[in-house]
């Protein structure tokens, strides 16, 4: 098995026997485990083409390349999983993660050769405030783009932090000096919703739409009047992040559940209180009810190996069977908790925490569990579960119910693979360019139509969305 580690520090014990979850997996499934393992990127899909390159294709792993495995299947390469995938074979999978419609809407070729990973659906995507500092301006938390407008004028111009000095912004971004970024609430305005979607039975693509023209105005409106921070387009990393800590802007968006978590010491809120203990950052929508995000898709699938069915089907058989059990309640309780008793207790569907324990145990041991959690997400209600963590306020679960309440937008219904032929990274390249220029050299979104008809055709946007539709069409998403 090739599989993905979902932290990079994330390393199997040494020694076999501190590891339960291969021991319970072992045991109950009567096979030896050989694992290989390490971060999705640039590494992974290079160790990939090198084994299946080699003739040495694992019998079962998670697709790291961009197109989802489409070439492989082009090669021969996946295995039909029609004999060895089906309700009957993974009841779990089907009860609790995805439904049968989704795995055939994730095929590729008109094949059974992909399954869909078990994916979050929650979406933690939102706006934060400093809301000591709505407090101080008599203001309250905006709920539509006039509102967060005007609150972006205040926290500029009328002295938030009471310092007596004019030195505080309302938002902030990294531009990471090649683009303007997509966290303007200004595509949202103007009906753009990340990433992608459906419109008009329509293939929409938010950074490059027609909309981008009145985005650009908008964007300028704010920057015009100097609402926003100065550095936005040169800020990397973790730029706009410390100038929110350090109380220079009070908005800023995350998509991190944990984001201003009173317990999470690394998170926005104990970073600020650290330097002002007044500082108090509360989640928001700008733009009221509207949707911030499409819903999440699953992401790069799980193969088989055509080499291994043809030769060792049973080898295959097992397999699903070990993914099933990681879909079960058994299995995901194990890889994400531990074991009842030790690293938490249980009392009907209630699961408490241990987590000194946990860190005792796992964590010290390499966060084996990172590694064994590749197959589902931490969404315990997916199960029906609900999970106590003793270190979490009450303020941590107002924010979680917060964010997650915040609407999504349809998503566009299956994965979709770059066709061969086309750069997206140059189109990307261009594109981010020609957006800069009109921003900060034209200060106009006027030339926008020329310059998106010379990314769709020229840099092959035409073509690239084409075959978008293409696939999504075949999956029932357009008609």
């Amino acid at each position: 098995m090739m599989i993905n580690s979902t932290a990079a520090d994330a390393n199997l014990p040494q020694d076999p026997s501190e590891d339960f979850v291969r021991q319970a997996i072992e045991e109950k499934f009567n096979v030896e485990l050989k694992i290989v393992y390490m971060p999705l990127g640039t590494d992974y899909v290079n160790k990939l083409n090198t084994l299946i390159a080699a003739n040495d294709t694992p019998d079962i792993w998670r697709e790291g390349n961009v197109d989802g495995g489409n070439k492989l299947a082009l090669n021969g390469v996946l295995a039909d999983m029609t004999p060895f995938v089906s309700a009957d074979a993974m009841p779990n999978y089907f009860k609790y993660w995805l439904t049968d419609k989704e795995v055939k809407q994730f095929q590729i070729q008109n094949q059974f050769l992909r399954l869909p990973m078990p994916f979050n659906r929650n979406v933690y995507r939102s706006y934060y405030i400093r809301k000591d500092w709505l407090d101080k301006l008599g203001l309250a938390v905006p709920t539509s783009y006039e509102e967060y407008y005007k609150v972006l004028q205040a926290f500029t111009n009328n002295d938030p932090d009471g310092d007596g000095r004019k030195n505080t912004y309302g938002f902030s971004t990294s531009g990471m000096g090649s683009s303007i970024g997509l966290e303007w609430p200004e595509f949202i305005k103007n009906g753009l919703t990340f990433a992608s979607f459906i419109e008009d039975n329509k293939f929409v693509d938010m950074q490059t739409d027609p909309r981008i023209k009145q985005v650009v105005d908008d964007i300028l409106k704010v920057m015009n009047e100097g609402l926003v921070d100065p550095d936005w387009f040169l800020n990397k990393g973790t730029n706009s992040y410390d100038n929110a800590v350090q109380g220079k802007v009070g908005i800023v968006l995350s998509n991190d559940k944990a984001f201003a978590y009173d317990s999470n010491p690394a998170s926005l809120q104990n970073d600020s209180k650290a330097l002002n203990p007044k500082a108090d950052w509360e989640p928001f929508n700008p733009l009221g009810q509207t949707a911030l995000r499409t819903a999440p898709l699953p992401g790069p699938p799980v193969l088989f190996s055509k080499k291994t069915a043809d030769k060792d089907p049973e080898k295959i058989k097992r397999a699903v069977q070990i993914l099933d059990w990681l879909a079960s309640e058994e299995g995901f309780l194990m890889t994400h908790y531990g074991i009842e008793g030790k690293q938490y207790t249980r009392s009907g569907n209630t699961i408490t925490l241990n987590p000194q324990a946990y860190q005792e145990d796992i964590g010290k041991k390499g966060n084996f569990l990172d590694i064994w959690q590749f197959f589902t997400p931490a969404t315990p209600e997916a199960l029906g579960l609900e999970v106590i963590d003793p270190g979490e306020t009450d303020r941590d679960r107002e924010i979680y119910k917060f964010v997650t309440s915040i609407p999504v937008r349809n998503n566009i219904g299956t994965f979709i693979a770059v066709p061969e032929g086309i750069d997206l990274g140059a189109f990307r390249g261009r594109q981010n360019e020609l957006q800069v220029k009109m921003v900060l050299e034209e200060k106009s979104g006027a030339k926008w139509p020329e310059y998106r008809e010379e990314i769709m055709t020229k840099y092959k946007g035409k073509m690239l969305f084409d075959a978008y539709e293409d696939q999504i069409r075949a999956a029932g998403g357009i008609k």
